[in-house]
């Protein structure tokens, strides 16, 4: 069923690029740009499919994999501005009584435009907005929670280790988080942050030496990719090193009565709702009743289990917030929650967006850092 609305969905935008184009060209030029695009798309999308179903992420060359997706995506965008011309001229035309001028119905006025313009949209997704992480920042107020016992959490998710982040991006990502002027006490991170076994050993060096920079330290919770990547090895590394792992069970931070709660990423698809109960069950079934707790998980579909259990805040990754947003909100919302914060009764969730991605391009929804300051609720 998935392979079916994915194939569905491909051939429905490159049919609508190719009818786009009508509007762009005419006559000879025509045919060999939609020869051009038809050729194009089905070596283009066929080698990443055949990468994301084999590998669970675009192979080959990190600069030839970044250009196929900056063109591919600028093609996106010129069919969109395309036809959101035409149907603005169309309009304009019925409500102006403009009479057909056959000698121009098939190009729009000043048609170099709309391939500059897409360009341009490609170049800055695929360039520039997928490495600008932004910071953003929360207060969360927290019933029972001592004034002694307020903690700043820094959040990051879907690094995605391979072919667009390294153990040196990593490693200047940490640093930058480390020496924020917020003084971030715990670093959270969500998932999805080894995805490529041979860097996977020493970004688990890089993860353990800065445990010590935070000073109740950095916690950590598997997500999907870790599975692809083999998760017990990956577990059985981050064993030598500092770093809380929580796979269905919670902690107590040092000196703090504060909980943390940390949950297996359900990878039984037929079951998916089953596992993701039994696993929320056994993580937050060790936290003692009554006291204040912080869920991490990858999927944030564990907002609605921790909000039945009154869970102070629930931090969560895996949807990338779509990497498509517009004023702040996702343009396919494909999820329940696909990003940024969640409130259901006095317990709040958060969807981050991710700090790299296994498809190197991102446009109105940035890399980002979260920061969540957790305050007594009376404070």
């Amino acid at each position: 069923m998935v392979l079916l609305i994915v194939f569905a969905a491909l051939s429905t935008l490159i049919a609508g690029t190719l009818f786009s184009l009508r509007y762009l060209a005419a006559g000879r030029f025509l045919r060999r740009l939609r020869i051009a695009t038809v050729a194009f798309d089905v070596l283009a999308l066929g080698w990443f499919v055949v990468s994301a179903m084999r590998f669970h992420r675009i192979g080959g060359p990190s600069a030839v994999a970044r250009a196929i997706v900056i063109v591919f995506v600028a093609q996106l965008f010129l069919m969109a501005f395309l036809l959101i011309a035409a149907l603005v001229r169309g309009a304009w035309r019925h409500m102006m009584a403009v009479p057909a001028d056959a000698g121009r119905r098939r190009m729009l006025a000043r048609c170099a435009v709309y391939p500059a313009l897409a360009a341009g949209v490609g170049l800055y997704g695929g360039l520039v907005e997928s490495k600008a992480t932004v910071d953003r920042f929360f207060t969360i107020p927290v019933d029972g929670l001592a004034a002694e016992d307020a903690v700043m959490i820094a959040q990051i998710s879907d690094v995605h280790l391979g072919n667009f982040f390294s153990p040196a991006d990593l490693e200047t990502l940490l640093t930058r988080i480390a020496g924020h002027d917020k003084k971030p006490d715990l670093l959270a991170v969500t998932g999805d942050l080894f995805d490529d076994e041979e860097m996977n050993p020493e970004a688990v060096r890089v993860l353990g030496a800065h445990a010590s920079d935070f000073p109740d330290g950095i916690w950590y919770v598997l997500g999907n990719h870790e599975h692809f990547r083999g998760a017990p090895k990956i577990l059985s590394m981050l064993k030598a090193t500092q770093v809380h792992v929580l796979v269905n069970a919670a902690e107590r931070v040092a000196g703090r009565a504060l909980w943390i709660a940390g949950t297996d990423y359900p990878m039984d698809r037929p079951h998916f709702a089953q596992q993701k109960r039994a696993y929320a069950e056994k993580a937050l079934g060790a936290v003692p009743k009554g006291v204040p707790a912080v869920l991490l998980a990858h999927h944030p579909e564990f907002i609605d289990d921790a909000a039945k259990r009154n869970i102070a805040l629930t931090l969560t990754g895996h949807t990338h917030g779509s990497q498509f947003g517009l004023f702040g909100m996702p343009l396919f919302p494909v999820f329940k929650y696909t990003r940024g914060m969640v409130r259901i009764g006095g317990s709040y969730g958060y969807v981050h967006t991710g700090n790299g991605s296994w498809f190197p391009f991102r446009f109105g929804c940035p890399p980002e850092i979260a920061y969540f300051a957790l305050v007594p609720k009376d404070a």
